[in-house]
């Protein structure tokens, strides 16, 4: 059984489907959506269904001939691919960060040294 915060967390990822659907949601978004689908059953539910219907429907208006369960497949892969550069890149720059905050904190003693002695 799922408490408040759970429902109220789905609540938020289902409003959130299309969104991913159409390629829409920002990295940060997209690490939320692909880190809650993962461990809910209920909502990877909700997306495959939605998937289903929008994707299934542009495809037959379309007339193109298509295989939804493997496009979905692709779509979370990519999005996972996605989620796992966000990180990266997330990290590095905390990185490079520390490397400057060091940086600037070695030239300040460096000056400090050079003008007091």
């Amino acid at each position: 059984m799922k408490n408040q915060e759970e429902k109220l967390q789905c609540i938020q990822i289902t409003k959130m489907i299309p969104a991913f659907i159409d390629r829409e949601l920002s990295y940060r978004e997209l690490e939320q959506f692909m880190e809650h689908v993962k461990e809910c059953e209920s909502c990877r539910e909700e997306l495959s269904i939605q998937f289903l219907v929008e994707v299934g429907l542009n495809s037959l208006e379309a007339g193109n001939t298509f295989d939804l369960q493997e496009e979905l497949i692709t779509a979370m892969e990519e999005a996972e691919r996605k989620v796992q550069i966000y990180r990266f890149l997330k990290k590095s720059i905390f990185v490079l960060g520390c490397i400057g905050i060091a940086g600037a904190f070695l030239a300040v003693v460096l000056l400090l040294l050079y003008f007091l002695v």
